[in-house]
């Protein structure tokens, strides 16, 4: 064991050196954190000093290799179409209610298979996980109620946090409270793997490093996106209507195209981030019904709009974002989007 400890330490000490590691290096450092092999501190001591480093392509790749293989419960949805999941990594710095999955939804009710892979707050008011369970999904289901659920209503809830999906990976995630690793590759070792997604990151510079570790693990088209605020100086995990978008575009012939756009680009209005801050987990409940049944136009409605949006693009079903918030308003006003979520409780209960 004490040569063990002193290997993993040597490991450590040249991250915090500046060395970079090799894919399977990490795979092989990360697989002993999985199954616990060290101390809580050496653990802790290897993700900060990767995160304090900068984690390249390769040491993430490794990481969520180790995740995907060893600890992830896999199922294949059998549908006719390609599969998509849209989740973010967390940890951003402008907390926001829970926009993805209100983007999800609409997604879904315009006949888009999703493959939701969330988690229960850990430094945010309401989680994915948090917001869903209030809905009446069942969350604490494994994982081939989700597989049926996404074969049968076009989507469903992994809980990244639960132990039938991820079963020694919750150890880590209890007691990680800084932005790591962690925030993502356990946002990409989605159970139904599928290879398509839009990704918010908490960092822009994280975008493009994350678009070419998805190309690397075999996504096959991907949108990465670091929303900013009205200043353009803290971030969010979406795309915003506040402020200025940093984009990284994977297209299916592998090419990786960055660029920025301000809302008022594809014609929306600023949005007000008062609107969009998260309330208490009943407050939050009843303003998701009320936005996606049409009800609550506001600052939340376009930016839900928005990321839905981006969806439809990769999916190639618009042209471009602004064809796609048009068709994400008439979801949600031709009332398909609240009967997608009553639908959705029904598959996944």
């Amino acid at each position: 064991m004490e040569d063990r400890l002193r290997e993993f330490g040597y490991e450590i000490q040249c991250l915090i050196r500046k060395k970079d590691l090799s894919r399977n290096e990490t795979k092989e450092m990360f697989s002993r954190i999985l199954f616990n092999q060290y101390p809580d501190f050496q653990q802790g001591a290897f993700l900060a000093a990767l995160a304090s480093k900068g984690e390249t392509c390769e040491e993430i790749a490794g990481c969520w290799e180790a995740i995907y293989e060893l600890d992830t419960a896999k199922v294949s949805p059998e549908i006719a179409q390609p599969l998509v999941e849209n989740c973010g990594t967390g940890m951003d710095e402008l907390k926001t209610f829970n926009i993805s999955t209100a983007s999800s939804i609409i997604a879904a009710a315009n006949g888009i298979y999703l493959a939701k892979h969330g988690a229960r707050a850990i430094t945010s008011r309401c989680g994915a996980v948090d917001i869903l369970e209030r809905l009446g999904i069942n969350v604490d289901c494994g994982v081939e109620v989700v597989k049926k659920s996404i074969e049968n209503c076009g989507i469903g809830l992994f809980n990244g946090t639960s132990p039938k999906i991820h079963p020694k990976l919750e150890r880590i995630l209890s007691q990680i409270r800084f932005g790591s690793i962690i925030n993502i590759v356990a946002s990409l070792a989605n159970p139904a793997f599928p290879q398509y997604g839009v990704r918010g990151v908490y960092s822009k510079d994280k975008v493009r490093l994350v678009a070419e570790v998805m190309k690397e693990i075999g996504y096959k088209r991907a949108l990465v996106v670091c929303g900013f605020d009205s200043k353009d100086e803290m971030c969010m995990d979406e795309l915003s209507t506040l402020g200025k978008n940093f984009v990284c575009e994977l297209s299916k012939n592998g090419k990786i195209n960055c660029y920025e756009f301000y809302p008022e680009d594809i014609g929306l209005d600023r949005g007000k981030y008062e609107e969009i801050y998260p309330e208490e987990i009943n407050k939050e409940t009843k303003n998701f019904i009320r936005l996606i049944s049409g009800n609550l136009k506001n600052s939340r409605y376009e930016i839900v709009c928005l990321n839905a949006a981006a969806i439809f693009y990769i999916m190639n079903k618009v042209k471009d974002l602004k064809e796609g918030v048009n068709v994400a308003k008439e979801v949600i006003e031709s009332g398909r989007a609240i009967e997608k979520l009553i639908q959705w409780k029904e598959c996944q209960r």
